[in-house]
């Protein structure tokens, strides 16, 4: 008689751990509009957060040090002051992504249908991406391992690669997922790209790209049925892609 053998999976032991009560922001009205995006990006030494305003558009930007925050004799009234405030676009903001090998240097993304790339260290827009690129709603916008390129997903059912300094397009995609539903777009490893939408049968799906060969992914699978909208997020330490959904 045979025997099957089931192999285990090399990330059974990876899990989350959250930070204690001390190594955490209190106060932070982040924001409640219906948007399919993790309101926040983080690095090493910063945490954007989009938050609640009046009109939109408005985000902060908060240390991660904070023991080097705390004042002399310790603190009298709570740090409810962001380091740095960045106003830029018309309409609210949807997305932050801090770039992957730059100091100090955020993109944003917002309803205005503008990528804004920013200085933190002075409060600048140095780039920007006018709605000539994106003629609808920006769903997601991702870095590349080494900054040089972001790809970018749109209500128009395009993704798109572009090489921000120059505000050139160079590739894109169009209907990488046949439903209607929103599509979400980040840079994996080897310079491939992995997308999340759904199949005409509002099935769930997660598909692998080339970006020098767009014509047909690499990898297309049919997860399950549910109208949630998949979010994407890759770790290049560990190689793993998490999906989060509403």
């Amino acid at each position: 008689m045979s025997r099957q053998v089931v192999r285990s999976s090399k990330f059974r032991h990876v899990f989350g751990q959250p930070a204690k009560a001390d190594q955490c922001y209190e106060d932070v009205r982040v924001s409640q509009t219906t948007w399919d995006s993790g309101f926040c990006a983080v690095n090493p030494k910063f945490v954007a957060l989009i938050c609640e305003a009046s009109g939109g558009g408005a985000f902060l930007v908060l240390p991660l040090s904070k023991v080097w925050e705390i004042p002399d004799g310790g603190l009298v009234v709570p740090l409810r002051e962001p380091v740095v405030t960045l106003e830029g676009h018309t309409k609210r903001v949807g997305i932050v992504a801090w770039h992957p090998t730059a100091q100090n240097v955020l993109l944003s993304a917002g309803c205005d249908n503008v990528i804004l790339v920013w200085d933190v260290g002075t409060g600048a827009a140095v780039l920007t991406l006018g709605p000539d690129v994106h003629p609808d709603t920006i769903y997601s916008v991702d870095w590349s391992r080494d900054g040089g390129l972001i790809c970018t997903s749109c209500r128009d059912k395009r993704v798109r690669i572009l090489e921000p300094r120059k505000g050139t397009i160079v590739a894109e995609k169009d209907r990488p997922h046949e439903g209607t539903r929103p599509v979400h777009a980040v840079f994996v490893s080897e310079g491939k790209i992995l997308t999340t939408g759904f199949s005409r049968m509002s099935e769930r799906q997660v598909a692998l790209w080339d970006t020098k060969h767009l014509e047909e992914p690499l990898s297309l699978q049919e997860l399950d049925t549910s109208s949630g909208v998949l979010l994407p997020f890759f770790d290049p330490d560990t190689n793993i892609v998490y999906l989060c959904g509403k």
